[in-house]
């Protein structure tokens, strides 16, 4: 068993010794193959390959629609410092064609970017402005970049010239205001009424209005003179429009033939043009009319919304509604003289959103019902535009510093209401004693609706009278009721809005 021990060790050291030996004569022989190869062969080291431009289009025919996306890039390989190590800095140069870059636009790149993207819009503001490019106009341009080394023993490395075209284009106007005797300044430029304009699509524009018979047409700005540019009706078709540079050409106008609401969209890329009568009809006024409003079933003078300022389709209604019906005229005379609004059914409940237009006596008699639980103040919003309407109870908060909600206007306690009458019963002054405070018809924001303010600045609690004021008061109108020394306690605030009637009494 010993001697067989042996035997595998002197093995594994000749196994060892052999693997070792060939190893060593690989190494010896791989030398003296490379030896002799180098002797009939040369090593080379790539120095790089010299700089190469590209461009992504050849052609290019610019408009408006293109002028925030990217239209063109210029792409460049790294170059060669000669195999030098030193660092490369780009220049890509712009210029007409044939004239050999004496009236270039450079752009310095630095170092380790290839790549150079415009604009439809920069493109078209490039060409326009450094070449005086009419508008609308084909330029021939070429393109090179530089490769600077930063050793300046080696010369800098130039590409060869790449050609392009440019077609330019004139931007649309910023602005549109509508003229004419159908819109609602008639032919008054200098107060013509602005459209909106597209925020994705600045060359759309949108008039959502009241136009009455007539005609109109659209010009650029409001200045006086009738020698600026105008858009005008296509004569072989009304959906299309014209531009008249500088007020030439014939004047042909849209015509209205039915006083209403229209919403218009202007396309002043395609020169297109869309006029939609809405389905609201442009109503003067509305009316409360039925035995559960102030009204009664007057119909000879019924009381009336108010219409928005701001907006030409939103009506609205504040009163006090008694068990009983209602719906709400577009006319006042005799029943049959026009248009109702009326619920999409009848006896509608108060929280429904939606109604129906009926002509004269012919349409379903539906009314909206209030009952002995849902009866109380109410304000209603009639949205002709969508079609809507909003009936929502009105409640009043106190609100300031000289009250428990202090100046929280988005969850205040509202105060309780019975019989026509708002009644706040508490502590004024435990905040503040020397505290401030208002009314409001509303939570929420700041300028969300309707204040009850005092008529002077720090009024006092023996004064009562009051003014109404709609969104946010400026500071210097802001007046409210003012604690001095003494004044808090316990009080039983009363406000009537049907009278106008406001009580504030110490316990």
């Amino acid at each position: 068993m010993k001697n067989h021990k042996y035997r595998k060790q002197i093995n594994l050291a000749i196994f060892k010794f052999n693997e070792r030996s060939i190893i060593i004569a690989i190494l010896i022989l791989s030398g003296f193959y490379l030896n002799s190869c180098q002797k009939e062969f040369d090593i080379i080291i790539s120095k790089g390959e010299p700089v190469e431009l590209s461009v992504s289009d050849s052609i290019l025919i610019l408009n408006q629609k293109l002028a925030s996306s990217t239209a063109i890039s210029f792409n460049w390989t790294r170059g060669t410092n000669q195999g030098t190590g030193s660092s490369i800095s780009y220049t890509l140069e712009i210029d007409q064609a044939g004239s050999n870059f004496t009236s270039a636009q450079s752009f310095d790149i630095g170092k380790g970017v290839f790549e150079k993207s415009f604009t439809g819009e920069d493109l078209n503001d490039l060409v326009v402005e450094s070449w005086g490019i009419a508008a609308g106009s084909s330029a021939s341009l070429e393109s090179r970049v530089t490769a600077h080394i930063s050793d300046e023993t080696i010369g800098d490395d130039i590409s060869d010239i790449v050609p392009f075209s440019v077609t330019t284009f004139k931007p649309v106007s910023e602005v549109l205001y509508i003229v004419g005797s159908a819109s609602p300044n008639g032919n008054d430029i200098t107060s013509a009424i602005e459209l909106i304009s597209s925020e994705s699509k600045p060359w759309e524009f949108v008039y959502q209005d009241k136009l009455t018979i007539g005609n109109f047409k659209f010009t650029v700005s409001q200045d006086e003179c009738w020698c600026q540019d105008f858009y005008t009706k296509d004569p072989t078709d009304d959906n299309k429009m014209v531009y008249n540079v500088g007020g030439v050409g014939d004047d042909n106008q849209w015509s209205i033939e039915e006083d209403a609401n229209y919403k218009i969209t202007v396309d002043l890329l395609d020169l297109t043009i869309i006029i939609q009568k809405l389905a609201g009809p442009g109503y003067e006024n509305l009316y409360i009319v039925g035995d559960a409003s102030p009204s009664g079933w007057d119909i000879a003078t019924p009381e009336g919304f108010t219409p928005s300022m701001e907006d030409p389709y939103i009506y609205t209604y504040e009163g006090t509604f008694s068990p009983g019906e209602f719906k709400i005229s577009t006319f006042t005379g005799d029943w049959c003289d026009g248009e109702w609004i009326n619920p999409s059914q009848a006896d509608q409940v108060l929280t429904a959103t939606d109604f129906i237009i009926t002509q004269g006596c012919d349409g379903p008699d539906n009314t909206w019902r209030v009952t002995d639980e849902t009866k109380g103040r109410y304000k209603i919003t009639v949205n002709l535009f969508d079609n809507t309407i909003l009936i929502e109870r009105v409640m009043l908060y106190l609100i300031g510093d000289g009250g428990p909600n202090g100046w929280n206007i988005a969850t205040p306690e509202p105060m309780s209401y019975a019989d026509g009458v708002y009644t706040f019963s508490g502590e004024l002054g435990a905040i503040n004693p020397t505290g401030e405070f208002k009314f409001s018809k509303f939570t929420g924001n700041w300028c969300d609706g309707e204040w009850i303010l005092a008529t002077s600045i720090d009024q006092s609690l023996s004064v009562t009278d009051y003014m109404l004021y709609n969104g946010c008061p400026p500071d210097e109108e802001d007046y409210k009721w003012r604690l001095v020394e003494g004044d808090a306690g316990n009080y039983v605030i009363t406000i009537n809005l049907d009278t106008e009637e406001l009580t504030i009494i110490k316990q």
